[in-house]
């Protein structure tokens, strides 16, 4: 079934992330105008590891949900949910993310996220490095509304 997008689906985010060194995995660091666009960012990291982002067309859209009992846990699954998706048939690799349900109050913390990318294709998509998996391992998220400070910090294991 071919999806149809409107332009404003078809607008790419500007890149607020950054890779940092780390013993034998990486460290993803992002950042945003909002803790929200921060835990995008650091999805878009994670893809922008496994493959250049550029060679990715817009083509389907999915959506994933996540939860989480405090922010840790909630962006260590956004990201375990993220990596599912490519690590599944159609093995969609994303160049856009977009959270349009984040609760971050409560007893249970969720994020509903569309998704926008591609199957991932070799001799389209460079391959750069398997993501094995999420860690808590120096997790960090800053949150900071006063500051207008939004970073998060996640090793991947690789």
């Amino acid at each position: 079934m071919e999806q149809t997008f409107t332009e404003e689906e078809l607008t790419l985010p500007t890149c607020k992330y950054e890779y940092l060194d780390h013993t034998a995995d990486v460290q993803l660091h992002a950042w945003g105008d909002s803790l929200q666009e921060a835990f995008e960012q650091c999805g878009l990291a994670m893809f922008g590891y496994m493959t250049e982002l550029p060679t990715v067309e817009i083509q389907q859209r999915s959506e994933i949900k996540a939860t989480g009992h405090d922010m840790e846990s909630l962006l260590f699954h956004f990201l375990d949910e993220l990596l599912f998706l490519f690590s599944c048939e159609p093995f969609l690799i994303c160049n856009k993310l977009v959270i349009t349900e984040f609760i971050t109050d409560g007893e249970e913390l969720s994020i509903t996220c569309s998704c926008y990318g591609e199957e991932f294709t070799l001799g389209k998509h460079p391959q750069g490095t398997e993501v094995k998996a999420i860690t808590y391992s120096a997790m960090q998220i800053v949150n900071e509304p006063k500051n207008k400070q939004f970073e998060v910090y996640v090793i991947i294991d690789i």
